[in-house]
């Protein structure tokens, strides 16, 4: 388990405001991410164009051959190395971590429901998600 956090949270968002969240208890690795692939495009539903920073669980073997291996579903483009002002999600993130600054959960079970709750939050507001797009200068037309 990670020394850092005790709940990780991988998210996925689309232009026009939708906002898909998956919530670990571990550390990102190479199989959550292919989990919450697999999760988000059961529930989109269209071949997805996923757009990473350049995170290790992103580049590792194990995920670019997922990747390699369903190509009708998936799409990858990657950000530059270190460019978080051009990733929307990391706007999702900042939201939710302001949200959640003063909370005082009293287990990883509690940091776990906050986490869904702040993220359930977001989900409500399409119009505050697409604004993440504009904020990193990405055009949110159909």
């Amino acid at each position: 388990m990670s020394k850092r956090r005790e709940v990780s949270s991988i998210v996925a968002i689309t232009p026009d405001g939708r906002l898909y969240a998956r919530h670990y208890r571990t550390s990102v690795s190479s199989n959550t991410v292919i989990s919450a692939l697999r999760y988000f495009r059961r529930k989109i539903g269209t071949p997805l164009l996923v757009v990473w920073d350049r995170l290790n669980a992103h580049r590792s073997q194990v995920t670019t051959a997922f990747i390699a291996d369903h190509p009708q579903d998936y799409a990858v483009a990657y950000l530059p190395a270190y460019a978080p002002e051009l990733n929307p999600e990391e706007q999702c993130n900042a939201c939710v971590k302001r949200a959640m600054e003063s909370a005082l959960p009293g287990s990883v079970a509690d940091l776990h429901r906050l986490a869904r709750r702040e993220f359930g939050r977001l989900q409500q507001r399409p119009e505050l998600i697409t604004s993440f797009f504009r904020h990193a200068g990405l055009s949110v037309a159909g």
